[in-house]
Formats: C-alpha cells, sequence, structure tokens
C-alpha cells in the first residue's frame, strides 16, 4: 500500500465516530433545508466528499456494504441536481 493511502487510512481509524457522524449529520441537515442553488452545490460537495471516501475504503468493504454506500451516493446526488434545477 502506498504511503499517502497508509496515512488516510491510519487518520480514518482514529476518528471519533461520534464526532463524525454529528459533523456529518449537521452539514445533510445544512445541505438540505438550505434552498436553491446553494443548497444543491454543498449537497453534491458532501457526494464528493463520500465519493472519495468510497474509493478510499473499497477495498475492505464487503460487496453488500458496498452496495449500500453506491446507493446512497446515488440518492445525495440525486436531491444536489434535483436541488440545483
Amino acid at each position: 500500500m502506498q504511503r499517502t493511502q497508509r496515512g488516510i487510512h491510519e487518520r480514518l481509524a482514529r476518528a471519533n465516530p461520534t464526532t463524525v457522524f454529528l459533523i456529518t449529520l449537521f452539514l445533510m441537515l445544512v445541505a438540505f433545508f438550505v434552498p436553491g442553488v446553494v443548497g444543491g452545490l454543498l449537497t453534491l460537495t458532501i457526494a464528493a466528499a463520500l465519493a472519495a471516501l468510497l474509493v478510499t475504503t473499497w477495498q475492505v468493504q464487503t460487496p453488500p456494504t458496498r452496495v449500500i454506500r453506491l446507493l446512497a451516493l446515488t440518492l445525495l446526488v440525486t436531491v444536489g441536481l434535483v436541488k440545483l434545477l
């Protein structure tokens, strides 16, 4: 494994799950309730971050987990695009 990927994995493993959940929940609520283009762009930005996390952790996930994460990513991108239009 490359050094940068190992560093990312180590940082992700050290992150406090409760803190990560609360920050993500807050950002999602803001993105969903801010109207128009700003909310859509924020939602798509969160989707991009989720896609980056998905790519980073793809190899260690089981197939059912991959499907659930892809569905969540698809739903998030769809909501972001609907908010933009």
